[in-house]
């Protein structure tokens, strides 16, 4: 079912006495409106579980004690409520608003960090001060606005192929899966998320000058964006057809999207003398990839299998381990789902952004990387099971609540 399809479903029936300009209106009116009621409830439903997460965090902080000493702070000395927005990342991406960028050579660098994300802390931060709350707090307004347009972006790109239900149910599986805290937290995330759903949802629609603008955004703001763009073109292709004129602009966006990933690779050369620094810097942080991805989850499996409470209560990376792998295991089993169910760009999205950090052999991060699969959740929406709409929020609440105060009490769960 199409985006017109799907609106022309919602439509409510004509007036029986509507007739030229003014029946028209009337019609166009009130299909507004039908749109809108869905948006508004996603934006309070955004909002509300950001809150209910943030009073969340305050309370585990309250509660328990932290696994180790803090790195930083917000304010210069501990604060139960705000600490809990910046945890472990935070502080590299407040290093670069800041201070800017630098380079260290054959050592660890903050290159390693796409720059939108901290050069719009950097620039929001600016207009409330030059303290570190302001750019903390500059930091978590971008991820909480990011999340909730987001939301609202990801509800518009499922109706291209679920009715209203279901695609509000996608949007609520990725707003409260385990992991989905990140998206509140000074972490890039949120935005990647909202560049990544509104560049597939421009292709898909044939909006290409947003489609390029958003994929530009996408690819210097993770890089994962990267490997998006083939399935960008894959879809691009999808959507033209034998339009000539269709395939030039669609051909355009896709240099544009490009060049967010090329201006960070000119901004590596010049200062540090490599294009790829961003690279080198991301593996000096242990990440080797290109080894087989299926070695680190076949080693996880074992664990479980053979010494389950051993590895979980005595190892001291079991527990974390197990709820990234775990995540990811998931998602890598839903992947032939997604791709017979909507298309090859879908699944390739979701092999691609899996098979690259499975294949460095370590699990940190797996869980936060999983919650920006957005066909994982569009494919959950559109399930009819009832027994399965009633367990996985349960499900998923529990669970983000477990990941929620590790991560706010500086487990490694990052």
């Amino acid at each position: 079912m199409n985006e017109q399809q799907n609106l022309r479903s919602e439509r409510p029936d004509a007036p029986a006495g509507g007739r030229g300009d003014e029946g028209v209106s009337s019609r166009r009116d009130r299909l507004r409106r039908v749109a809108r009621r869905p948006t508004m409830r996603i934006i309070a439903m955004a909002l509300g579980v950001r809150l209910f997460g943030a009073l969340l965090a305050f309370f585990f902080n309250i509660a328990y004690p932290l696994a180790q000493p803090e790195q930083f702070t917000v304010l210069g000395h501990t604060n139960l409520f705000w600490d809990a927005f910046a945890r472990d990342d935070s502080g590299w991406y407040f290093g670069i608003a800041r201070y800017g960028y630098s380079y260290v050579a054959g050592g660890r660098s903050s290159l390693a960090y796409f720059p939108v994300y901290p050069l719009l802390v950097r620039y929001l931060g600016r207009l409330f001060g030059r303290g570190m709350f302001d750019y903390y707090l500059a930091g978590a307004i971008i991820s909480w606005t990011a999340f909730v347009l987001a939301m609202v972006v990801l509800y518009r790109l499922a109706r291209l192929d679920l009715s209203r239900r279901a695609a509000e149910r996608a949007v609520l599986y990725a707003a409260i899966f385990p992991f989905a805290f990140f998206f509140g937290k000074v972490y890039t995330e949120s935005l990647f998320l909202l560049t990544t759903v509104m560049a597939f949802y421009a292709f898909r629609t044939r909006r290409w000058a947003l489609g390029g603008a958003s994929g530009a955004l996408m690819t210097a703001t993770r890089v994962n964006g990267v490997m998006t763009l083939p399935l960008l073109a894959w879809v691009a292709w999808r959507a033209t057809g034998r339009d000539r004129r269709g395939q030039a602009a669609a051909a355009a966006a896709l240099v544009v999207a490009a060049a967010g990933l090329g201006t960070y690779c000119a901004y590596n050369w010049w200062l540090s003398g490599s294009p790829i620094e961003w690279m080198h810097s991301i593996e000096r942080w242990g990440y080797h990839p290109f080894a087989a991805p299926w070695t680190g989850p076949a080693r996880l499996i074992h664990s479980l299998v053979v010494e389950p409470y051993t590895f979980l209560a005595e190892t001291h990376m079991g527990l974390y381990d197990t709820l990234n792998g775990g995540a990811s295991l998931v998602f890598a089993a839903s992947i032939p789902f997604v791709w017979r169910r909507y298309g090859a760009a879908y699944g390739l999205f979701m092999a691609a952004n899996l098979c690259l950090p499975l294949s460095s052999g370590v699990f940190e991060g797996l869980g936060r990387y999983c919650s920006v699969l957005f066909p994982f959740f569009i494919w959950l929406g559109g399930r009819r099971s009832h027994a399965g709409r009633t367990a996985i929020p349960i499900v998923f609440a529990a669970l983000y609540a477990l990941c929620l105060s590790l991560f706010v009490n500086l487990h490694p769960i990052f």
